[in-house]
């Protein structure tokens, strides 16, 4: 079966209102209803369970340290489906008002003092352990990575390393702590339809636009996961609103498993009479007549898991909603390592991404368009010559 792609939006109409800022309670009852027209695809978050292409760096390796993650989630996972169902019950049984909020309150404190205590102990920014050392080439690169759902700090750092040992360079994981899986489902829902920024979120704005701001750095590259996708497409919006675009044609971003219902690169037009005038952002030769203010955007999904029919694959179709081009993989799985890097970047035995695989192998077909911006046949091409996140591999470097 190939491969899908979705070709990048123009964003020729900059004005047309997105649908994400409709009334955020109809985005929440359109969530639910999406998530119902999508639970057969849930079991398929954590399939296939094997091979194991990372050794113990995958998710469901069978080490020491992977099992008490599993185990923690799935223990709080019992626990907290009991919560949810025991408030109904309260309300039916006119239960005091004060009793039932101090009951509300004492279970989400426990709740949350257990997944500190297990789960996201320990800084809030990590640094991968890969490579052992960074080739001076890649000095004025700053490599950003937010992860997803039920991902504690044990994860985060296997998935930075394995990021490291994937592009050669060191990457910096903001974490974006778990509350149990249930209560992060619940959170993605806030955050995708209210548009609301958790403190991981702030967190997640501060260290990017510091590192864009930082004249040493001429790239930073940010790569998003799963419940990571909304919080990085919301410090988007931010960005766009604060830094200058010339700034922001540092940035390159690359997702995986995107759980967002939209993700914003306007196409701005530079005025004629402010070429010239002295300003860096302006005269940055990389800055066109019309284009879209991020150079590149990339989002990789597996066809058949629920995240990505949730997220990205069901949005990528609506205008001006998620700019960047898609890369569809047809097979199952969600979790970072195992199932989107061992695929898609897979290792060799010394460790380096082999030189191709299935996915990158795979044949797609390009739309074109003519002189007009209608749409003419399709050409074939592979996903690896499409894939500008492929060419950083084993610590290359893509044309400027």
């Amino acid at each position: 079966m190939p491969a899908t792609f979705l070709p990048p939006q123009s964003s020729t109409t900059p004005a047309t209102p997105l649908p994400y800022t409709a009334s955020p309670w109809k985005l929440l009852w359109e969530d639910i209803v999406l998530v119902l027209r999508s639970l057969w695809s849930v079991p398929n978050v954590i399939l296939p369970l094997a091979p194991y292409n990372s050794g113990d760096l995958d998710e469901l390796y069978p080490s020491l340290r992977n099992i008490a993650n599993l185990a923690i989630q799935l223990v709080l996972s019992l626990l907290q489906v009991a919560f949810l169902i025991s408030v109904p019950v309260l309300l039916i049984c006119m239960a005091p008002t004060l009793w039932a909020c101090a009951y509300i309150g004492a279970v989400l404190f426990v709740n949350r003092a257990l997944c500190n205590l297990l789960l996201n102990r320990g800084s809030t920014v990590l640094e991968s352990r890969l490579p052992s050392e960074e080739a001076l080439k890649h000095k004025g690169e700053h490599w950003v990575f937010i992860n997803g759902i039920a991902c504690g700090q044990t994860w985060l750092q296997q998935n930075i390393d394995r990021l490291g040992c994937t592009f050669g360079r060191r990457v910096y994981g903001v974490h974006n702590p778990t509350a149990g899986l249930v209560f992060d489902l619940f959170q993605c829902l806030i955050q995708r339809d209210f548009s609301y920024a958790t403190q991981d979120i702030r967190d997640s704005y501060v260290h990017i636009r510091t590192a864009l701001l930082d004249p040493d750095n001429k790239k930073v590259v940010l790569i998003l996961h799963s419940q990571g996708g909304i919080e990085g497409g919301l410090v988007v919006d931010w960005l766009l609103d604060e830094i200058p675009q010339g700034l922001l044609r540092k940035l390159e971003i690359y997702t995986f498993g995107n759980a967002a219902n939209h993700f914003n690169n306007p196409y701005r037009d530079i005025p004629a009479a402010e070429k010239g005038r002295g300003r860096s952002e302006i005269r940055d030769p990389s800055i066109n007549e019309h284009d879209n203010t991020i150079l590149h955007i990339e989002h990789y999904a597996n066809s058949s898991e629920f995240v990505s029919v949730w997220g990205v694959l069901n949005f990528t179709s609506i205008l001006n909603r998620y700019m960047g081009q898609v890369f569809v993989r047809p097979g199952t799985g969600h979790m970072f390592n195992q199932h989107y890097m061992d695929t898609m970047f897979t290792l060799g035995p010394d460790h380096k991404v082999l030189d191709s695989n299935e996915f990158m192998d795979l044949e797609i077909d390009v739309p074109k368009t003519d002189s007009e911006g209608l749409s003419a046949p399709t050409r074939r091409a592979k996903v690896a010559d499409l894939s500008r996140l492929w060419l950083y591999r084993n610590g290359a470097s893509p044309d400027s």
